[in-house]
C-alpha cells in the first residue's frame, strides 16, 4: 500500500525523492519521510499525516544536498500512523537507512532475536526489524547488497524494501517479494519505486522486477539477482504515458479529470483488438484457442470496484458463451477450497496488477492447474506476469484511490474476452460479433454524451449534501452499477450507502424506505424480459412510502420518467452494455457530493490505492 522512492544520481535527491512521493500519495498519507546519504552519516526527516507535513518541516529544517535518498509515504499497518512509526527507520548504529511497503508477518520472532543481541527497536512498526537485521550485517563487513541478500530470505509475508548505507553513498539496494517495485533507468541516475508514476518526470524507461530479486543502483548501472545472488535477466519497457497523464490538468481533482478520460480511456482499451470486419484479435494472448474451446467454466476473481466489474463480465461471458461463469471474491478464493482444474478459466481482475488477496487467489489456481488470464492496467506488475495471459486495458495513470476509469476499461476488456471466448468456441455468428463490436466502438462517444449533461447531477448533489444515507436500486447488470454507485459514496462521502438487486426489494430492504430516502435507480432497457416493467414496479413501491426516486433510464423511456422524483437520462444501449453508461452518473454524483461535504476526494480516510497486503 505505502508508496516508495529511491535515487541515486546527479540531482539533489530530496528534490527528486519528495517530487515522487508527491506522485504517490495515493498509495498511503498517514505519514512521510525522507532520508539521505551524505557526509558519512544518514541524515532523515520524517513527519505524521500528508507530505504536506513534511514539506514545511523540510523548509523549516532543510536536508543536505546529497545525491542518494530514499523515501516513503505510508499506510499504516504496524503502529499507529505518528512521527516515530513513520518511515524511514535507521538501524541502531545510524548507518543504514531502510523503508519498507508490505507486511513481515515473523517480526515477532525477530525481534525477540535482536533482543538476544541486544537491540531494543524503539518503534512499534515491523519494518524497523529490517533495517536493524541489515544493520547487524553490514556492521559485520557485508557490503549493503549482500546484507540484503541475507536479511530477505528471513522474512515472512509481502515486502519491498528499499535501503540507503552511509558508508557506500552513491548506491541504494532494494529487494522484493509480493510488492510492487520498477526500476527507472536515466542518464546518469536511476531510481526505484512502487510505481513509474514517481519518476516519470524524468524518464520513461523502466525495468520490471521480478518475484525474490535484489536490485542495486548507482548512478552509472543497475544490477539485478536473486536472492541467492545468482545474476537475473532484466526485462526493460517503455512508459506510454508522459507526466502530463500524471497531472490533474486543470480539474480540481485527480477523480473528476479521470471520469472526465473515461471516454478517451475505453477507446484505448479497444483499440487494435478487432479487425475491420469485427472479428476480434488477441495477439497477446498467450492460451491457444483449441486450448479455450475446451474450457468448461470460467471463474472471475477479484476485490473492491474490480469485483463488481467481474459481476457483469458473468452476464455477458454466460449470455455470449454459454460456459458457466462464477464470481469470487479473491479474498475468499482459496479459503473455501473452490473446486477448479485443468478446463477451468480464471479470470483476474486488477487495476494495479498488485492486490495481494487476488495475486495468493492466482497462485492457489495455477497449483490447481487452472489456466489463468488476468485483465489489469499495469504493465511489469505482478499478477499479469504470473499468469499465462493478459489483457491490458491501457487506461493510462489512474491517482484518485476511487476507481473510476479503471473500472469502464475493466468493463470493456471483459466485453472483449467474452466476445473472444464466444468467436473461439462459435458460440455467436460472426455478424453477431461484429454487431456488439460496433456498438462497442460507439461507446467512447456515448460515454462523453453522458458527461457532457451531468448538470443534473451535479445540482442533486448540491441538494443532497446533507444526505446521511442513501440506496442504490438495480437488476441484471444494473445489480453490480448499484453496488459500484453505492461503494463510491461509502469511499468518498462517508455516508451510509447500500446497493440492493431490486427483485429483493421486498425480502427486507424495503424497510429502511423512508420519507424523503433518496433511492436511485438503474432502469434496464426496455424489452428485455419484462425486467424493465418490474423494475418501474420497484420505483412504484419505494414511491409510495416517501422515498425520493433518482431515476437513470435510457432516452425516450417515458414509463420510467413519469415515476421519478429527479430523471437522469442514459443513451441507448443494449442491456448488457448498460454499465458502460450507467455508472458514470453514479461517479459524478459521488465525487460532487464529497467535494460539497468538504472532503478530500483524491484521499478519502483510511484507503489506499492498492491494496498489497492481505
Amino acid at each position: 500500500m505505502c508508496g516508495i522512492v529511491g535515487y541515486c544520481g546527479h540531482r539533489e535527491a530530496v528534490d527528486v525523492v519528495v517530487s515522487g512521493l508527491r506522485r504517490l500519495e495515493y498509495r498511503g498519507y498517514d505519514s512521510a519521510g525522507v532520508a539521505v546519504a551524505d557526509d558519512g552519516r544518514i541524515q532523515e526527516l520524517k513527519r505524521a499525516g500528508k507530505i504536506a507535513n513534511l514539506d514545511a518541516a523540510l523548509h523549516d529544517c532543510p536536508l543536505p544536498a546529497a545525491r542518494t535518498g530514499i523515501g516513503h509515504t505510508r499506510w499504516a499497518t504496524h503502529g499507529a500512523p505518528n512521527d516515530l512509526n513513520a518511515h524511514p527507520h535507521v538501524c541502531a548504529d545510524g548507518r543504514v537507512a531502510l523503508v519498507h511497503n508490505g507486511i513481515v508477518e515473523n517480526w515477532a520472532s525477530l525481534r525477540a532475536e535482536l533482543a538476544e543481541d541486544g537491540i531494543a527497536p524503539v518503534s512499534d512498526t515491523d519494518s524497523e526489524i529490517a533495517v536493524q537485521l541489515l544493520g547487524l550485517a553490514v556492521g559485520g563487513g557485508l557490503s549493503l547488497t549482500e546484507a540484503m541478500r541475507q536479511v530477505a530470505p528471513r522474512l515472512d509475508g509481502a515486502f519491498t524494501l528499499v535501503a540507503i548505507d552511509a558508508a557506500d553513498p552513491q548506491t541504494v539496494v532494494a529487494a522484493r517479494r509480493n510488492s510492487p517495485l520498477v526500476v527507472g533507468v536515466g542518464q546518469g541516475e536511476h531510481f526505484l519505486a512502487s510505481d513509474v508514476a514517481a519518476f516519470i518526470e524524468y524518464t520513461r524507461e523502466a525495468i520490471e522486477l521480478g518475484q525474490d530479486q535484489v536490485v542495486t543502483i548507482t548512478p552509472a548501472a543497475v544490477a539485478v539477482t536473486d536472492f541467492d545472488g545468482s545474476p537475473s535477466e532484466v526485462r526493460p519497457f517503455h512508459v506510454d504515458w508522459d507526466l502530463a497523464a500524471a497531472e490533474k490538468g486543470g480539474f480540481d481533482w485527480f477523480m473528476r479529470k479521470e471520469i472526465h478520460e473515461q471516454p478517451e480511456a475505453i477507446s484505448h482499451t479497444l483499440l487494435g483488438r478487432h479487425d475491420l470486419g469485427g472479428r476480434l484479435v488477441l495477439d497477446e494472448l498467450h492460451i491457444c484457442e483449441s486450448e479455450l474451446a475446451l474450457i468448461d467454466k470460467i471463474v472471475v476473481i477479484a476485490c473492491g470496484t474490480s469485483f463488481y466489474a467481474g459481476m457483469v463480465a458473468k452476464y455477458a461471458i454466460e449470455h455470449w458463451t454459454r460456459v458457466p461463469c462464477e464470481v469470487e471474491l479473491a479474498s475468499e478464493f482459496r479459503y473455501r477450497d473452490p473446486i477448479v482444474g485443468p478446463r477451468t478459466l480464471v479470470v483476474a481482475i486488477s487495476q494495479s496488477g498488485e492486490t495481494a488477496d487476488t495475486l495468493m487467489a492466482i497462485r492457489h489456481a495455477r497449483a490447481q492447474q487452472a489456466r489463468v488470464l488476468s485483465i489489469c492496467n499495469t504493465n511489469g506488475s505482478t499478477i499479469p506476469r504470473e499468469s499465462d495471459a493478459v489483457i491490458y486495458t491501457h487506461a493510462g495513470p489512474e491517482i484518485g484511490v476511487a476507481s473510476t476509469k479503471g473500472f469502464l476499461t475493466q468493463l470493456m476488456a471483459c466485453y472483449v474476452l467474452g466476445l473472444y471466448l464466444a468467436q473461439v468456441r462459435g458460440s455467436r455468428y460472426d455478424d453477431e460479433i461484429a454487431a456488439t463490436v460496433a456498438e462497442l466502438e460507439r461507446m467512447p462517444g456515448l460515454v462523453q454524451q453522458v458527461l457532457d449533461a451531468q448538470d443534473v447531477v451535479m445540482e442533486l448533489a448540491s441538494e443532497l449534501a446533507d444526505a446521511r444515507s442513501v440506496l442504490f436500486l438495480g437488476r441484471h447488470v444494473g445489480y453490480p452499477v448499484a453496488l459500484e454507485g453505492a461503494l463510491k459514496l461509502k469511499e468518498l462521502a462517508y455516508i451510509h450507502a447500500e446497493g440492493f438487486a431490486a427483485g429483493e426489494l421486498k425480502h427486507g430492504p424495503i424497510a429502511l424506505i423512508e420519507d424523503g430516502l433518496p433511492v436511485f435507480v438503474v432502469v434496464p432497457p426496455r424489452g428485455r424480459d419484462q425486467l424493465h416493467d418490474k423494475v418501474v414496479s420497484n420505483i412504484q413501491e419505494i414511491r409510495a412510502r416517501g422515498a425520493r426516486t433518482v431515476v437513470l433510464a435510457e432516452e425516450g423511456d417515458e414509463i420510467a420518467a413519469a415515476h421519478s422524483s429527479i430523471l437522469v437520462t442514459l443513451p441507448k444501449v443494449s442491456t448488457l452494455l448498460q454499465p458502460l453508461v450507467a455508472v458514470v452518473p453514479l461517479q459524478l454524483f459521488a465525487c460532487e457530493l464529497a467535494t460539497r461535504q468538504g472532503h478530500d476526494v483524491d484521499q478519502p480516510r483510511n484507503l489506499a490505492k492498492s491494496v498489497t497486503v492481505e
